[in-house]
């Protein structure tokens, strides 16, 4: 991620908006994150500092955070050192990942010092150190290794800034004296502040010059916080310039503020992690018993497959029967005319020898009234299995399509219900909340519901809509049920069509073209008894194309 010296540049004009604010109130939502609530008059913001590997960054933050009932011992430390001190400055050392935030307070004597919390930023180093009117460390949120024989990160230690490569700093040389120096050295290892992104776009440039020269100017002056996105729509990168070197299937979009840019970030990466996490264990469980349905549908597949000339043991057996005369007791095979072919042509029939002919006959009529019954089992089986494997499937969907803890939650529950899973000890049960559909309005004003889980496909169907609804579903493949609540009104091609991407976008189709959808009033739609959520057959249904293209 982009998060360099530059950029943390960039952000500390931001962040000095806070400067004579008063710490209100300090959490410590996680191992490796504060949150502070800044306030002064006119002014009242949340400031987010994470060590996170991976995610280390300073930002004011608009998201609500869980904190433990019990704080945290480093948590207390920081309320009993900075709880209602003023923020009095900011400061970053030159271009380095490192931001310096000073307050001032009021010790236990009662004298104003100055108390400084050092953030830094350095990929696995990331750290948070608390330091005191003196210099020395009071504490922080990782200690070194005394053995270690390096940096020392300890309670009374002085505290140092981590070691400073030898590099030019863009804030103060021109691009001409850092294209001497790149001359004979990587731009990664000559200029301060850079990140990978921003050397590589650089040198994509068809004039290297010129870009140099455009990143100093937006390190300097200019002010445009941009997410970079991939062409499914998902952030990929962060940064304050535009970003060409992906081409044109990658989105620049700029946004207000540096600290709206890392919210939108970092709230899309870790809440996609976490539901990762969260749903870890049922999205193993899924995946085995699909892979097991799949294994035991190709079995019964091929026993199936064997059944298909189960006639021909009838035949045998009937010809045996009407050639009884001409069958002698103890041969091997008999060799009879077919006349149930239009050519009466021989056919050699084998005979278990130490049967009578008359017995070899019952013998085929025994083999195929016992096929028949395997060939009836067997097809009411493998539909089971069918149908369980479109159900697997839908479920992994709706958890891939997840935004939410409380998506995978309502998942769970689904699953155990399903008695896929067992329920857990004293597990609350939510029941269905209908606040939680994707809600949209079509071009003429109907409201269009989306379900995110095959609870809510089913309860959208079956209880909110009504039967002159309009239905919509991607056709043979797992996806949400979508309503269109037109109240019986004639809809226009335009909200069948907004209906129809909706499907298409909510569905294991994800971003594919020419997607068929199918639709239908509601009451062309029913569920069959004993039917899995989310499971339904409909008729009299229309289909539309569509191409989904992610700006629904």
């Amino acid at each position: 991620m982009a998060l360099d010296g530059a950029f943390l540049y960039k952000l500390i004009a931001e962040l000095k908006e806070a400067i004579d604010c008063h710490i209100d109130k300090i959490y410590q939502p996680s191992r490796d994150e504060l949150v502070f609530s800044l306030r002064k008059k006119g002014f009242s913001k949340k400031l987010l500092i994470s060590a996170k590997a991976g995610a280390q960054r300073v930002h004011f933050t608009e998201n609500k955070y869980e904190n433990p009932a019990t704080p945290p011992m480093f948590c207390m430390l920081m309320r009993k050192y900075l709880s209602s001190a003023r923020l009095i400055d900011i400061t970053q050392p030159d271009l380095e990942r490192v931001l310096i935030f000073v307050f001032s307070t009021s010790n236990e004597m009662g004298d104003i010092v100055e108390i400084k919390l050092a953030c830094e930023l350095i990929g696995g180093k990331a750290n948070i150190i608390l330091i005191g009117f003196d210099g020395k460390i009071i504490d922080a949120l990782r200690h070194s290794s005394v053995e270690s024989g390096g940096r020392l990160i300890l309670p009374t230690a002085a505290y140092t800034l981590p070691e400073k490569p030898d590099k030019l700093n863009p804030l103060i040389v021109s691009a001409k004296e850092i294209e001497n120096v790149t001359a004979n050295r990587s731009l990664l290892s000559a200029v301060e502040g850079f990140s990978p992104l921003i050397c590589r776009e650089i040198e994509a440039s068809e004039d290297k010059t010129k870009a140099l020269e455009k990143i100093l100017a937006d390190i300097k002056i200019n002010y445009t916080p941009i997410l970079l996105s991939n062409p499914q729509g998902e952030p990929l990168d962060f940064t304050y310039t535009e970003i060409k070197q992906y081409g044109e299937g990658y989105k620049n979009t700029v946004f207000e503020s540096f600290s709206a840019l890392l919210d939108k970030f970092y709230t899309e990466k870790e809440t996609a992690s976490r539901i990762n996490t969260a749903a870890r264990d049922i999205i193993k469980l899924l995946n085995s018993l699909k892979n097991r349905a799949e294994k035991r549908l190709a079995m019964r597949l091929t026993d199936l497959k064997k059944c298909e000339n189960r006639e021909n043991l009838r035949i045998y057996g009937e010809l045996i029967k009407a050639n009884l005369h001409s069958i002698e007791k103890g041969s091997t095979v008999a060799r009879v005319p077919n006349y149930y072919s239009e050519n009466m042509e021989t056919v050699s029939i084998p005979l278990d020898a130490s049967l009578s002919p008359a017995n070899n006959a019952n013998k085929y009529f025994k083999e195929y009234k016992k096929t028949y019954t395997a060939e009836q089992t067997l097809k009411e089986l493998t539909e089971k299995d069918n149908e369980e494997i479109i159900y697997l499937e839908s479920v992994l969907d709706s958890i891939e399509r997840s935004t939410t803890l409380s998506d995978i939650a309502q998942i769970r529950e689904e699953l155990t219900d399903a008695k896929y899973i067992k329920a857990q000890p004293l597990r609350k049960k939510q029941g269905q909340n209908t606040n939680t559909f994707k809600e949209y309005t079509s071009i003429e004003g109907y409201k269009i519901l989306v379900g995110k889980n095959n609870r809510q496909n089913d309860y959208l169907t079956t209880t909110m809509a009504s039967k002159t609804d309009l239905w919509f579903h991607v056709k043979n493949i797992a996806g949400s049920h979508v309503i269109v609540f037109s109240g019986g009104k004639e809809v226009s091609d335009k909200t069948v069509l907004q209906a129809a991407l909706l499907a298409a976008e909510n569905s294991k189709a994800g971003k594919s073209s020419n997607v068929a959808v199918d639709y239908t009033p509601v009451k062309y739609v029913k569920k069959p008894n004993g039917a899995k959520p989310g499971m339904v057959i409909y008729t009299t249904n229309k289909t539309v194309y569509v191409t989904v293209t992610g700006e629904n």
